[in-house]
Parts: C-alpha cells; sequence; structure tokens
C-alpha cells in the first residue's frame, strides 16, 4: 500500500506540531508506524491522501453512528452556515438540542452545553464540588475522562492510595484528591469511602468502559455505586461521552436502568462536531452560573452548526430499529471475528455491547484494567499493520473501542472478518 504523501505530511507536521499530531493517539505510537492523513470520508468509509480506501472501525471515535457525511446532516449544515458560524448569544436550536437531551435521559433534568467531553466532565467535577463542598473523587483505573487535571491521575501502590500525576504539568496537591478503585470493585469503592468519610464529592465512571478497550459493568456493580452513593451522600457522575446516545438512544442509563445525579455527554450529540454536555439534578445545578456560584462559561458553548448537526444526527437515530441493527451488525462480526481467532489458536477475548467492541489479544475474561493490560500488545500492532495493508482502519491502540456504524454494510463485515482470518495467519 503507498502511503508516501501520508508519510510527507507526517514529516511536514512533526515540525509544527507536538509528535505531528493534534492528540496523542492519532501518532501510531503503539504501532510503531507512520499515521495516515486522511483527506476525505463517506458512509463506512475513509479516504487518505494517497488515495487509499479504508472501512473505518473508529468513526471519528465514536460519534458517527449514522456513517460519515450522512447527507440529511451535510444539507442542514449547508442550510445553517449561510447563516452564520457562530454568535456569542442564545439560539433556538440549543432549546431544541436540550430538549432532545432530555428526553433521552430523564435525570438530566437541567442541561448545559459544552464544546468537548472534556469540559463537560470538568465542569461536572466543579459542579459536584460546589454543591457537596468536598473535595476528594473517586475515579477507576482505566477510564479515562479526558485531560482535566483532576483526572490524569492513576494508582500509586494500590487502590487505596492517593492518586498520583499521570502528566507533568498537574501538581501533587491536586493530584492527591483525586482516589483510585478498581472497575467491576465495590470493595475497593467501600474502602476509600470508609477511609476517606464525608471528603468525597462524588464518584465518576464510565458506566461501560470504552477507554481500556470495551470493558461492561458486571452484575450489580452500578447498583452498587447508585447504593454507595445515596447512603454516603456522594454523587454519581456517569461519563457516557461514548455510550450516550450509542450503546442506546438512552445510553447505559437506559440499559441497567441506573439513574445519575450528574451525566457528561460527548461530540456524539453533535452528530461529529465539537460539543459536549452535562446536566443532573435540579438541585445540583442550579449551582451553576448565573444560578448559583459554580463558574463555567464558554464562547463557542451551544454553537449553532454543532447544535444543527446534533438535531439532525439524534432526530435520525430516534428509532429502536437503529440499535437492533448495530446489535446485529456487532453480533454478526464478532461471533465471526472469534471463530477465525479459535481456527487461528489466537489468544483472545472480546467485550461487546451495540455499536462497540474490543478485540483483546488475551485469553480473559477482561473485567478492569489489570486484566487489560494483560493483553499482547505487540501482536496487536501486528494485526493493525496487516489490517491496514487490507484497507482496514481500526482504533491504532489495544485499549479503544471498535465502533460500527449503520452505515457498513454485509459486504464490509465480510471483508473485515476476511481480512481478520488473513491477519491471524501471520501473526
Amino acid at each position: 500500500m503507498n502511503r508516501k504523501k501520508s508519510i510527507g505530511f507526517y514529516h511536514r507536521a512533526l515540525e509544527m506540531i507536538p509528535g505531528g499530531v493534534n492528540s496523542p493517539v492519532r501518532a501510531f505510537k503503539a504501532i510503531g508506524v507512520p499515521p495516515s492523513f486522511i483527506e476525505r470520508a463517506k458512509g463506512s468509509k475513509i479516504f487518505d491522501v494517497d488515495g487509499n480506501e479504508y472501512i473505518d472501525y473508529v468513526g471519528s471515535w465514536g460519534p458517527m453512528i449514522l456513517g460519515h457525511a450522512h447527507p440529511k446532516i451535510v444539507a442542514a449544515l449547508k442550510r445553517a452556515i449561510s447563516k452564520g458560524t457562530s454568535y456569542g448569544a442564545p439560539t433556538p436550536l440549543e432549546v431544541e438540542l436540550t430538549s432532545k437531551v432530555k428526553k433521552a435521559f430523564p435525570s438530566m433534568e437541567l442541561v448545559r452545553m459544552v464544546s468537548s467531553g472534556t469540559e463537560a466532565v470538568m465542569s461536572a467535577i466543579r459542579v459536584a464540588r460546589g454543591y457537596t463542598g468536598r473535595a476528594k473523587i473517586i475515579k477507576f483505573e482505566g477510564c479515562y475522562h479526558g485531560h482535566g487535571d483532576s483526572l490524569l491521575v492513576k494508582a500509586g501502590s494500590g487502590a487505596m492510595t492517593f492518586g498520583i500525576p499521570d502528566s507533568l504539568g498537574i501538581p501533587e496537591e491536586l493530584a492527591k484528591h483525586t482516589l483510585i478503585a478498581s472497575y467491576n470493585n465495590l470493595e475497593s469503592v467501600k474502602a476509600l469511602i470508609t477511609q476517606y468519610p464525608e471528603q468525597i464529592a462524588c464518584i465518576i465512571v464510565e458506566p461501560i468502559a470504552g477507554n481500556m478497550g470495551v470493558v461492561l459493568p458486571e452484575r450489580g456493580f452500578l447498583e452498587g455505586l447508585r447504593k454507595i452513593c445515596d447512603e454516603k451522600e456522594v454523587l454519581l457522575i456517569f461519563d457516557e461521552v461514548i455510550s450516550g446516545f450509542r450503546a442506546a438512544y438512552g445510553g447505559a442509563q437506559e440499559i441497567y436502568k441506573i439513574k445519575a445525579d450528574m451525566t457528561c455527554l460527548g461530540k456524539i450529540i453533535g452528530g461529529g462536531l465539537p460539543v459536549g454536555a452535562y446536566g443532573g439534578k435540579r438541585a445540583i445545578m442550579e449551582k451553576v452560573s448565573p444560578l448559583g456560584g459554580v463558574y463555567q462559561a464558554g464562547t463557542l458553548s451551544g454553537n449553532p452548526l454543532a447544535m444543527t448537526a446534533g438535531i439532525t444526527t439524534l432526530t435520525l437515530l430516534k428509532s429502536k430499529k437503529i440499535y437492533q441493527d448495530l446489535e446485529k451488525k456487532t453480533f454478526y462480526l464478532t461471533e465471526k471475528i472469534s471463530e477465525c481467532a479459535e481456527e487461528k489458536g489466537i489468544p483472545f477475548s472480546i467485550n461487546r455491547t451495540p455499536g462497540l467492541f474490543t478485540l483483546f489479544f488475551t485469553e480473559g475474561p477482561v473485567r478492569d484494567y489489570r486484566t487489560a493490560k494483560m493483553s499482547d500488545t505487540k501482536r496487536f500492532a501486528q494485526f493493525f499493520i496487516e489490517m491496514m495493508e487490507q484497507g482496514i482502519y481500526l482504533p491504532p491502540s489495544q485499549f479503544e473501542a471498535w465502533f460500527i456504524s449503520l452505515a457498513h454494510t454485509q459486504k464490509d463485515l465480510d471483508k473485515t472478518i476476511e481480512a481478520c482470518d488473513a491477519a491471524f495467519k501471520k501473526i
């Protein structure tokens, strides 16, 4: 496969952009080859600057449920852009999109639009601290919630220690307020609650984890978190940036029938344009300025283009058949990949939920960060390169989700299975 132009752009980018990319995973560092530079996308396909065509399982990291450049979204954006790109003032579009979000997530009684999932999470945590008057938060090892200072921490010597910075530039004085628990392990949460009584503002969790690869909540885990939070007057925040409107229209809260005190959403609600939202119980969200003393603002919050794409996307997704189709495609693809891996004697484990899954190169089961990290990352890198050579574009990390769209055809899925079978023979 010729990638000469992509490599040329990469070398140019290295001179001007840190690492040649504007988001670290795009550097393909875990793979060991230069990234492809994408020129356009349509449906289930992306096309690089060298003219190579790929079946895309990244989907802009989740929001392209309808596929790339859906004609109705493109048409709506064309109409919107002729009216201006940004006003810095309220618009009817904000009200319409917020109404759709509230109907899908009844736990979000008041909603504030922002410009990214990271911004939504940063804001929600600030509100939780302001509402409770407490400083500490609990997050789970392996769950990524954006690059906010409070969240870029990992476990130190164990799950019941203070967090230590996972990035330069984060003061230990701030990181010490983030406590790390183990996903699917309620005892690790209870231990932290006991160790720091009446000091914890919130527990934030991906109800369906997608940033250590897809890891599903085990029976009783989310219910247990809800019970702990109710008993200890701690706020429960669901980060549904990945699962919201993808795993189900109402996200994990619809699937598992658990209501969060606050919810964070991301780019899916803008059809892939830069957008996010956070919201929750009225009493909590009334702490947000201008109603309360928790300050958060943004010139591009509620941007008319993002709102337009979001309204169109959520309108098109409002059908049970949509999610039944996603589930069927996910089941078919993962079952066939499993059969191929078993035939070739490849140690593997697959975690899936409608619309997304991860193929782990480990015998599994994968239920938390520790078991995810047992995956053979060298084998994944070989697999990625082989798949890319056959025109299949995967997330360039073992610890990410594959995203399926409604635009993926049976032909796309079968070609992907054939590519997997061929790749398994070589790795």
